[in-house]
């Protein structure tokens, strides 16, 4: 018996076997845990930062945060990174005062004479090695290597593909020399705002709504019966004849025009910019007792269109040709919901007509080809009206853009593009073009003027992306540029104050100044095709 219990491990020595088994395990997961987040992040999903505004509103570089000082509407002016930038790597903390902008909505002009914080790029993540399984898709949002130097990463829209033709035309994007629309969901993402009624100035009279004190734009045509409520002045009413037409016209010469500008870039080329006929626009609508019918007309060049809904229970889309209307389209619907406010949505883009009632859609297809939207008038402003019979109340007006590729490097300048009308880029085989979704300001595929790099002395054309040089896709804005914690501004002051001398008040000012707070709203998938 003596012997036998001889033979047994003591408790002391059993506890230290298992403490050992417990801290080699420890780092055998730890191990294991470091090789998968290697290899998740060389061959799955990678996080990227993005630079520069060349895909603005999609995407933001560094960027201030502003709301228009007379109507409240919020929007974003990128950064001038030469003047506040100290390197590619960093953001200036504290508060700085941001570049002159232009409200998108109301058209106020602000000189940025109060200094606010500047935000940083939006954070990313990165579907990497998909396109080594799946063919890339037109309208994708890709990273890739930047074929002028490829150790830098880009950011941009796919537009053309392996073997097809590419031409921009009229702001819009040809392939194979038919037009390409765009999906539904990248659509919604790119509509940008020209006027939204809900957000009216509080100072009307200050001279600096481009250029002139603030009227409403919408103002009636002749014989017009449009009124504003005079206890909502968002809100305007009708009271009519049924068989009455009253029409309101938006009015540039008093709002925003329909040129191709974006908030986010510098103001000082706005009146150079091409016009864009690719619009939208968006109401609610809420009928009376004697309520006949809605609709909204949108011009393409010297064309026409009006889409009309009348409360019977048909909507139609319609060609306005010598004052007639010539129907193009119709169907027969529910209208017994009017008593209650139903969005009502027109919009004249890539080349067809979609009209929205509520739940009920109507389309009209005006073809792919450049002519067929009529003869082609890049100086000719677009219209666009709201009418309607009888007794109605219409509110949440707006008028929103599509994006529009610029044809010219610079506005009013005469250097031109790659893919531009009249010089259609071929891709070849394993070859592709991007553009940036901030067309006036983005350094893509139409400007490279040299050939890309590759290895082995190898070179690639100007212009396109190579196969070999796709990183991945952009899948989602998973930190859109925080927001600082709420410390007290005495402890802010006085450790930038202390931090010129004293090594540990610069790191704490250097904490207190970062925006670790996320911004949960903004987080958002990324649209492609």
């Amino acid at each position: 018996m003596a012997a036998d219990k001889s033979k047994k491990s003591s408790p002391q020595k059993r506890n230290e076997t298992s403490r050992a088994a417990e801290i080699a395990n420890t780092f055998e997961w730890m191990i294991t845990a470091f090789i998968l987040a290697f290899l998740v992040r060389a061959f799955v999903v990678e996080a990227y930062r993005i630079p520069t505004g060349s895909m603005a509103d999609t995407l933001k570089g560094d960027h201030f945060r502003l709301r228009c000082r007379q109507c409240g509407y919020g929007y974003d002016c990128g950064s001038d990174m030469e003047r506040y930038r100290p390197s590619r790597d960093s953001v200036v903390s504290g508060y700085v005062k941001p570049p002159a902008s232009r409200c998108p909505s109301c058209g106020y002009y602000d000189a940025g004479n109060s200094a606010i914080p500047i935000f940083n790029g939006d954070r990313i993540l990165v579907l990497k090695c998909v396109y080594q399984f799946y063919e890339p898709k037109q309208w994708d949002v890709i990273v890739f290597k930047n074929p002028l130097n490829p150790s830098e990463n880009y950011i941009k829209r796919l537009i053309g593909r392996s073997g097809e033709t590419v031409e921009i035309i009229d702001g819009d994007i040809y392939i194979d020399g038919q037009i390409s629309r765009k999906p539904a969901r990248v659509q919604d993402e790119l509509w940008m705002p020209v006027y939204d009624n809900d957000y009216q100035p509080v100072r009307p009279r200050e001279g600096l709504f481009n250029g002139h004190p603030w009227q409403q734009p919408w103002r009636n045509a002749a014989g017009s019966k449009w009124q504003l409520d005079e206890s909502d002045p968002t809100k305007f009413r009708l009271a009519c004849a049924a068989d009455e037409t009253s029409t309101l016209v938006y009015d540039t010469s008093l709002g925003n025009d329909f040129k191709a500008t974006y908030a986010y870039d510098s103001i000082g080329s706005y009146m150079e910019m091409p016009y864009c006929s690719d619009l939208k626009v968006r109401f609610y609508v809420q009928s009376g007792e004697l309520a006949d019918g809605v609709g909204i007309s949108l011009s393409k060049y010297e064309t026409i269109y009006k889409a009309w809904v009348d409360f019977g229970g048909e909507m139609v889309i319609a060609k306005v040709s010598d004052g007639n209307e010539i129907k193009l389209v119709s169907k027969m619907i529910n209208t017994s919901a009017v008593s209650e406010p139903v969005e009502v949505e027109f919009a004249n883009v890539d080349h067809q007509l979609i009209f929205q009632f509520g739940g009920d859609k109507l389309t009209y297809d005006l073809g792919r080809l450049p002519d067929d939207a009529g003869e082609r008038e890049s100086d000719i402003e677009p219209v666009v009206e709201i009418s309607g019979s009888g007794t109605l109340a219409v509110s949440h007006v707006a008028i929103f853009r599509d994006i529009h590729y610029t044809a010219k490097k610079r506005a009013g300048s005469d250097e031109v593009g790659r893919a531009i009308e009249g010089n259609a880029l071929t891709l070849g085989r394993d070859e592709f073009f991007v553009l940036g979704d901030n067309s006036p300001n983005s350094e893509d595929g139409r400007w490279w003027s040299k050939a890309g790099i590759g290895n082995n002395g190898q070179f690639y054309r100007d212009g396109i992306v190579p196969g070999d040089y796709l990183v991945g896709k952009a899948l989602f804005v998973y930190w859109p540029g925080g927001f600082e914690a709420p410390w007290p501004d005495s402890l802010k002051s006085f450790l930038l104050k202390s931090s010129r001398k004293n090594g540990l008040a610069k790191v704490l000012y250097g904490f207190v100044s970062w925006k670790w707070v996320p911004c949960i709203g903004q987080m958002r998938f990324i649209r492609g095709g």
